[in-house]
């Protein structure tokens, strides 16, 4: 990068509008005990309100080198079982997932001022749930899954197009079809933080910490809430 290219970068930087939404009224105090409550409550309020794909979140991970990684998916479900996204067990983010087993997800609603970190162990979805999670998907997604080429370099440009004919063809004569390697991933929550933004950067920050962390319980779905300085 030039010393101009920077400059450039710099400048667009600073006509940028920081912390420009307006959110919501948020009474930390006043949070439900259920973190999946306060969720859902501000889900709804990014779907209401307009917020383009309120379900995309930022999902983080590590490689074998503990390098970071991270890429945005869609949030399939929240439960107290957990968090869940599906993709494949072959994709380097399956084997991120296999191998340190753990992730974090981050929500972010610029519109309203709003994001949502969670992070904790991850645990599989049952072949059941693989299946019925797969076959939901429309035929493009399913023919992806099943090459399993993900992230792989292309040499000819023609091969992905030639290839995902192939597939379609594959699934078309068999609807009931179902990729091997489709896996739901649940995020298990340790953690939950709940962020609001402030123009005067005094941010409202609450977040949920599981009971076994916090009490040496094994309650389940249990969370003790704590503000956080800004």
């Amino acid at each position: 990068m030039t010393t101009s290219d920077s400059s450039d970068i710099r400048s667009i930087l600073g006509r940028a509008t920081v912390f420009g939404a307006t959110p919501p009224p948020f009474d930390p105090d006043a949070a439900p005990a259920d973190p999946l409550a306060l969720f859902a409550e501000w889900l709804a309020d990014a779907v209401d309100a307009g917020v383009a794909d309120p379900n995309a979140m930022t999902l983080s991970t590590v490689d074998a080198e503990g390098s970071p990684d991270a890429r945005v998916l869609i949030l399939r479900d929240a439960t107290p079982e957990g968090w869940s996204f599906g993709t494949s067990s072959s994709s380097p983010k399956g084997q991120q997932l296999a191998a340190a087993g753990r992730a974090a997800l981050t929500f972010y609603w610029p519109a309203r001022g709003r994001q949502v970190r969670v992070r904790g162990p991850i645990v599989e979805g049952s072949a059941e749930e693989n299946a019925q999670s797969f076959l939901s998907r429309g035929t493009g997604g399913r023919a992806e899954s099943f090459l399993g080429r993900q992230s792989d370099v292309i040499d000819d440009p023609d091969e992905p197009r030639r290839a995902l004919d192939e597939v379609r063809q594959r699934i078309e004569e068999d609807p009931d079809l179902v990729s091997p390697t489709w896996t739901i991933y649940k995020v298990v929550p340790e953690t939950i933080e709940f962020w609001q933004a402030s123009r005067d950067r005094s941010h409202l920050r609450l977040r949920y910490r599981s009971a076994s962390e916090t009490a040496g319980t094994t309650g389940a779905h249990a969370f003790h809430t704590e503000r956080l300085w800004p």
